[in-house]
């Protein structure tokens, strides 16, 4: 069960770090958009739909790796404060009843809204440009399946947790800057990182 968990991870890391190279992209679009407006009065007719079309593949294609490093945001207020195997019993449950309910839902409107949209190559209807949008219908689909296949990892994590009481930690790519000013804090690496580390928190 272990082996499967870090698989679907592995396979979650390698789909969101190749997709977060899409910042670069709309980055440098939308520099070049603003560029040629506010230089040149000469805008583009595809930044727009370039944007919105980066953006939503980068965001659905990023839940997965989000799941799989613990990263999505929780309103844990209570749910810290209960032992492992009280989370991981409440999330199992959760689980079944709303995300694979939810992802499945994803995954067969996506598969019906994206072959509507394939079988008359529709193009987008924001600007004058044309730019082609039933590609980017596809990345549903796509996202749902890593979704679910993460939720199958995660449920095997909870499963885990239950029979031995500590949760198998999660694969770390990225860790936040005030994260490792805290724990310089907490090894006695000096005032510096202390403040910090209280201004990153608003103290």
């Amino acid at each position: 069960m272990t082996r499967l968990i870090f698989f679907i991870d592995r396979i979650s890391g390698w789909v969101g770090r190749a997709f977060a190279w899409l910042i670069l992209m709309m980055a440098f679009g939308m520099g070049y958009e603003v560029m040629v407006r506010y230089l040149f009065r000469a805008p583009t007719s595809w930044a727009f739909d370039m944007s919105y079309i980066l953006y939503g593949t980068l965001f659905m294609m990023g839940g997965a790796y989000t799941l799989s490093r613990n990263g999505h945001v929780r309103g844990d207020f209570l749910y810290r404060l209960w032992s492992p195997r009280a989370q991981a019993s409440i999330e199992l449950v959760l689980y079944f009843l709303f995300f694979f309910p939810g992802i499945l839902a994803l995954i067969f409107a996506g598969w019906k809204y994206a072959g509507r949209s394939w079988r008359y190559l529709e193009v987008s209807t924001n600007s004058p440009a044309g730019i082609p949008i039933f590609h980017f219908k596809t990345v549903l689909v796509a996202a749902g399946v890593l979704l679910f296949m993460q939720g199958i990892a995660q449920v095997c994590r909870c499963i885990l947790c239950i029979r031995n009481g500590a949760w198998l930690p999660h694969e770390e790519d990225v860790e936040e800057l005030e994260d490792q000013l805290v724990k310089q804090v907490a090894a006695g690496h000096g005032e510096d990182a202390a403040l910090m580390a209280g201004r990153i928190r608003g103290e």
